[in-house]
């Protein structure tokens, strides 16, 4: 007889809760994630895998204070861990905000009193992505510098009380990409150069995004850069945690806040945060607008679900109920942006939702096929209290390798009068044949 020995194996303590902690954070589940990484972690404390992983749950639940409390438990074991350099600060400045934010909101509300004249209104115009030309790799710059790149379109821009862009990347002269390899050509890092920020004032933008998932793409440095220009052009901007534009016109004092998917922005999908951050500049503002990149990408990303949008396993926000939120939270206008495609328009609760501009000036490095090269410049006029009251859609196309013309078959009005009756039946918004808007 021959007789078979089984060999034994013997679990590591806290193996059971760390397989569990990760596949609950593959799912997204924070809560779940939380409870099996900290029976982890309490069944074997020397673990400093249960303890990272953990701090990882937290962050899925935007619970700041616990990600920074288990992350310095981390570096105090391991100091200089290379993930901890850059997470743990995005972490912190995030609990600063939420700090911020609970403090104010403790104190009594200040007074506001409005400058505006009776029957102020505001027109503003906005675009979406703008990536002018970028400098890494080689070889993406357009003719003449960029002069005359604008021309087609910059009087629809420029022709406003305010106006919005989307910038798509930094603009700056030096700095390293995080992301990609000094040879790499198929890897999008983008870099405008700094002087191309006077192209985005002379088309008459006021109001610039800086939260998206190109403005980091060569570092701090870079993200410093480009506030300090724009703030030299007289272009007020918001991107960075806690940042909030201001801009006056027709005796209104306007506030925009900017969003993006990453925590080194004001952070889409910190929804108490965010509610928190409109609710502070509606308390000091005639309107408050909000602006966000989120959702997801590609000539399929057309329609709003109504659930989280992921992106190459990016949270890329929920965004019927992020935009929903901050308009009860006090803002009067949601500018998108961040599909690459245009998408649907409602009116909610009065106030209009744009869920995407489109690629309006993407120069060089961005597929324009389809729809992805359609583009328009959205109006709206408010009143003094940001109600909607009218607007249009102006349809613009990309040309070439990105030259943005006017687009006289009106195809982005159509598409979106299309997809804001498919996608929100009861409170789209209503787009004439000559792109002209109407509340549902």
């Amino acid at each position: 007889m021959v007789m078979l020995l089984a060999t034994l194996s013997f679990a590591a303590p806290g193996d059971a809760g760390y397989g569990e902690g990760i596949a609950a954070l593959k799912a997204k589940d924070g809560p779940a994630a939380e409870a099996a990484l900290a029976l982890c972690h309490q069944e074997a404390p020397e673990r400093l895998d249960c303890l990272w992983e953990l701090g990882w749950a937290h962050w899925l639940q935007n619970d700041w204070a616990g990600v920074v409390e288990v992350w310095q438990q981390v570096d105090a074991a391991e100091p200089g861990r290379a993930e901890l350099t850059t997470y743990l600060p995005q972490a912190q400045r995030n609990l600063a905000l939420q700090q911020e934010l609970a403090a104010s909101s403790a104190e009594a509300p200040a007074t506001f009193v409005s400058a505006a004249p009776d029957g102020a209104t505001l027109r503003l115009r906005a675009v979406g992505d703008m990536m002018l030309g970028t400098t890494f790799p080689a070889g993406y710059l357009p003719a003449d510098d960029g002069q005359g790149l604008l021309d087609g379109v910059a009087g629809w821009m420029a022709d406003a009380d305010l106006t919005f862009a989307n910038v798509e990347g930094p603009l700056c002269d030096e700095g390293v990409s995080r992301k990609c390899a000094p040879d790499s050509t198929n890897c999008y890092a983008f870099k405008s150069p700094t002087r191309y920020g006077q192209y985005f004032a002379d088309a008459g933008v006021d109001l610039a995004s800086l939260a998206n998932n190109h403005s980091g793409d060569f570092g701090e440095a870079c993200r410093r850069a480009s506030e300090t220009t724009l703030d030299e052009l007289g272009i007020a901007w918001s991107g960075p945690p806690g940042s909030i534009a201001t801009a006056e016109a027709n005796g209104l004092k306007v506030a925009m806040i900017a969003f993006h998917s990453s925590t080194e922005c004001n952070y889409i999908n910190d929804h108490a945060t965010a509610k928190a951050l409109v609710a502070k500049a509606d308390a000091t503002h005639d309107i408050v607008i909000v602006s966000f990149h989120g959702g997801a990408e590609g000539s399929k990303a057309l329609h709003v679900p109504d659930e989280m949008e992921l992106f190459y396993g990016e949270q890329r926000g929920h965004l019927r109920v992020f935009t929903h939120e901050v308009v009860d939270a006090g803002a009067d206008l949601v500018l998108g942006h961040g599909p690459h495609v245009p998408r649907a328009i409602e009116v909610y609760e009065g106030r209009l939702i744009a869920y995407s501009l489109g690629n309006f000036a993407t120069y060089g490095r961005f597929n324009l096929s389809g729809h992805l090269g359609t583009g328009f410049v959205l109006e709206t006029t408010m009143d003094a209290e940001g109600r909607f009251a009218g607007g249009r859609i102006l349809s613009t196309k990309q040309e070439g390798r990105g030259v943005p013309v006017q687009d006289p078959t009106h195809a982005a009005a159509d598409l979106v009068r299309k997809l804001s009756t498919e996608d929100f039946p009861a409170t789209g918004v209503r787009v004439a044949a000559d792109g002209s808007l109407a509340a549902p």
